[in-house]
């Protein structure tokens, strides 16, 4: 039996998909399962999913529901109910994980604190180009390969080059929040439970950020890890994102604030 469940978000997005799954074929980490939180996708998913599913090292649990719209809330409570094991890894169908992501969210678990990572962020013609020998060898995280494909220098490159006690410093003085980003996070399944997964009102814009909070209502604390646990984000469009779903996450996220409440009736469980 696996020790560490992976909840991969996805909706009708092969080729994206295809390059995550082959980041986790190539993880130093070894004990873990992909269960696939599929926000409706049609049949080409599906089939690379089984295809994935014969060759995989790992056991893939894959989470279907109809397509109703933008329902990530709803499907990703249906994956954490399906995962096997104590610990969830959260990330989405977009972000490719570098070989020691799993090793680091292992490493760092403790119980009462959730871990709060970050993503690097890829342009359109670098997510394109990148194939299975990239990711295999390291290049799709590696700055000098980057930028000779047109990535620029930035200080952001430091996610990319940080290692031993450079993580550790630049996780320290970070301005980000550690909050539960869905991209990078991972807690313990019984606390997920606890504060009943996801409220699934919510559609793009926070859901992730709002069931941290609850977390964080519920006692649980969190650590930064933005520059231990490297994932490369692959470009897309959002074409979900809306004014009206942004300011109603917005409310529902203020409303969570401010009773302090750690449990949505909204979630796993209905509550009504």
């Amino acid at each position: 039996m696996s020790t560490i469940s992976v909840i991969i978000s996805t909706y009708n997005s092969e080729e994206w998909l295809e390059k995550v799954l082959l980041g986790y074929s190539f993880q130093t980490f070894k004990d873990f399962e992909i269960v696939i939180a599929d926000d409706g996708s049609g049949f080409n998913t599906k089939t690379l999913i089984d295809s994935f599913k014969k060759e995989a090292f790992f056991p893939i649990i894959h989470v279907w529901q109809e397509d109703d719209g933008f329902q990530k809330s709803k499907i990703l409570n249906k994956a954490i109910e399906a995962c096997t094991t104590d610990y969830i890894v959260m990330s989405d169908g977009d972000c490719i994980p570098r070989a020691d992501f799993l090793e680091v969210h292992d490493k760092f678990k403790e119980k009462g604190y959730f871990l709060s990572g970050g993503y690097f962020m890829l342009t359109m013609n670098i997510s394109k180009i990148i194939s299975k020998n990239e990711i295999n060898n390291g290049n799709c995280f590696d700055e000098h390969w980057l930028i000779a494909n047109g990535l620029k220098k930035s200080f952001k490159n430091n996610k990319l080059t940080a290692i031993g006690f450079k993580s550790k410093v630049l996780n320290f003085f970070t301005p980000t929040n550690a909050s539960w980003n869905g991209h990078n996070a991972s807690g313990w399944k019984k606390d997920i439970l606890a504060v009943n997964g996801f409220d699934e009102r919510m559609q793009y814009g926070g859901q992730d950020r709002e069931i941290g909070e609850r977390l964080f209502n519920y006692g649980i604390k969190s650590k930064q890890i933005r520059y231990n646990a490297v994932c490369v984000h692959l470009d897309h469009k959002r074409g979900y994102k809306t004014p009206e779903s942004i300011e109603k996450n917005r409310s529902i996220r203020k409303h969570t604030r401010d009773t302090k409440i750690y449990r949505t009736p909204f979630g796993i469980v209905k509550e009504q």
